[in-house]
């Protein structure tokens, strides 16, 4: 949460200003913070990341979805938006917050200057009691470089990828480095 707070609200205040501003924010303990937005190249490579995660998941069960799409983390109260996350089967919503997903399967932040240390530290911290969540991944901006943490019984494991592609053989899907890195703006 790399931008100043807005305010001390209850969770029912986080929804009722976020629908009347229309902004996305997240919230922790009753903080609301906007949430930054990013450089013409943030964008480029996340629909890049967004095109490729369809398309290799079209006719799965498993679905991805964007930053539009509420993130809720029900043992530590975050409420917030991965740049992208897929879940397979219907998406299980918040008690609190019909809107929210609590299931996320794999979550991918673009890291940008602002938000790298957030995504890198505390979101994951959170993430990580996400009982459905088997992959974080980190897309870097600046070069090719996708970091690959990997839910095992026996903790997470921790892989790099600066070249070829990320495979994730359960979900049948593969992110070609080439593919995701083409045509992107300085």
């Amino acid at each position: 949460m790399a931008s100043p707070a807005l305010q001390r609200a209850s969770y029912a205040d986080y929804l009722a200003t976020e629908r009347e501003t229309g902004l996305r924010h997240e919230f922790l303990d009753g903080e609301v913070r906007l949430m930054s937005g990013g450089t013409l190249r943030h964008s480029a490579l996340k629909t890049n990341l967004g095109a490729l995660l369809r398309d290799g998941l079209r006719g799965g069960p498993c679905r991805p979805y964007d930053a539009d799409a509420r993130l809720r983390v029900p043992a530590t109260g975050l409420a917030t938006y991965a740049d992208f996350a897929i879940v397979c089967g219907p998406p299980v919503p918040h008690a609190e917050d019909p809107l929210a997903y609590t299931n996320p399967t794999a979550l991918f932040e673009v890291l940008s200057p602002t938000t790298e240390a957030w995504d890198r530290g505390g979101k994951f911290l959170h993430a990580q009691q996400l009982p459905s969540l088997r992959w974080y991944v980190l897309v870097s901006q600046d070069a090719p470089r996708v970091e690959v943490y990997t839910r095992r019984d026996d903790g997470w494991t921790y892989a790099v990828h600066v070249d070829g592609a990320v495979r994730w053989a359960d979900l049948g899907l593969a992110l070609h480095l080439s593919e995701l890195y083409a045509d992107l703006p300085p």
